[in-house]
């Protein structure tokens, strides 16, 4: 299952969230240069249990060495797809729970995930001489978040039959809930990461951001997230939004809504919406006019159900103003 977006919209920017994305692609290229010397960089700023458990082996390192990996292996990773497949994870699910938590808070709360991540790679995997690099931890910590959060949310995901592509709508309560069984299926049925992947840090970070995220909310608001706040919050909407219709009895008229924020009522705004009927959807253009208030209905001709006499009834749109 390869997850395409999900149904929440962030009311402000993931200024944190696309910050780490970027660090994440320089240092990746960073690290691809490193040429002949790269498995000699990976040992040094990955994260290796046995340089811990093993005085043989973390008498070669100093202090700072140490230290130093708990934080560089989440900012590391073993090739382009490792790269893709973990900041696009990102991308999805971390700016909802960067919009809950603020900027300031979502950083610490991503750093705690990949830290918490290791320390459980590291108690399932002793004496491991294997490094382990990669944000999936972290951002495994995210999608536990995100779990709490947003459970009931949607996530477009393609599923590829042979060669035929079929996106399907998945409740987030499943998706994530099948993607950490698979988890604990794999973690249990393996020894260390030798098959390349370090499970028992995607479980410990996914334990932990659930937890973590926990602690975080009942942790008064600091003054630095309102300011940010204030500093992010979009002006806009997505321009395409899914809108799924409904009527009542033999009415040939449907019904919707449409979200716009604020600054779109007040300038006017355009948007494509997308609506699903069947295995067909139809997108369609919408205009909205400057200076539209809280609960207007646009009018959108012929959009609606046949009646008996083989006219077309219309779809409203009910305007819906977003804080």
């Amino acid at each position: 299952m390869i997850p395409i977006r999900d149904t929440i919209a962030s009311k402000n920017y993931p200024v944190v969230n696309n910050t780490i994305i970027g660090i994440n692609v320089v240092l990746f290229l960073f690290e691809m240069s490193q040429g002949a010397h790269l498995d000699r960089f990976v040992y040094i700023y990955g994260l290796v249990p046995a340089r811990y458990s093993m005085p043989q082996i973390s008498s070669y390192f100093t202090s700072g060495q140490q230290l130093l990996s708990w934080l560089s292996f989440m900012f590391l990773h073993g090739g382009f797809w490792h790269l893709l497949g973990n900041m696009w994870s990102l991308y999805i699910f971390g700016d909802n729970v960067e919009d809950r938590l603020g900027p300031f808070r979502y950083l610490v709360f991503y750093l705690l995930c990949g830290i918490t991540s290791g320390l459980s790679h590291l108690l399932f995997n002793l004496h491991s001489n294997i490094p382990t690099i990669g944000a999936s931890g972290a951002i495994a910590g995210v999608m536990g978040a995100y779990l709490i959060l947003h459970p009931h949310s949607k996530i477009l995901t393609l599923i590829p039959i042979i060669f035929i592509p079929w996106f399907i709508e998945i409740p987030a309560f499943f998706f994530l809930g099948f993607w950490f069984v698979l988890q604990f299926l794999n973690a249990a049925g393996s020894h260390g990461n030798i098959g390349g992947i370090a499970w028992w840090a995607h479980i410990g970070g996914f334990v932990f951001g659930i937890v973590l995220l926990k602690i975080f909310l009942a942790l008064p608001k600091t003054g630095i997230s309102g300011k940010m706040r204030r500093i992010t919050a979009k002006r806009k909407t997505h321009r395409l939004q899914v809108v799924r219709p409904g009527g009542l009895g033999k009415d040939p008229h449907l019904y919707g809504t449409i979200d716009i924020t604020s600054f779109e009522a007040l300038a006017g705004t355009q948007k494509l919406i997308n609506i699903p009927k069947g295995f067909h959807k139809r997108i369609v253009k919408v205009i909205v006019p400057p200076g539209v208030k809280e609960g207007s209905k646009l009018r959108l001709k012929g959009l609606g159900k046949t009646a008996s006499d083989g006219q077309r009834g219309d779809l409203y749109l009910k305007v819906m103003i977003t804080s």
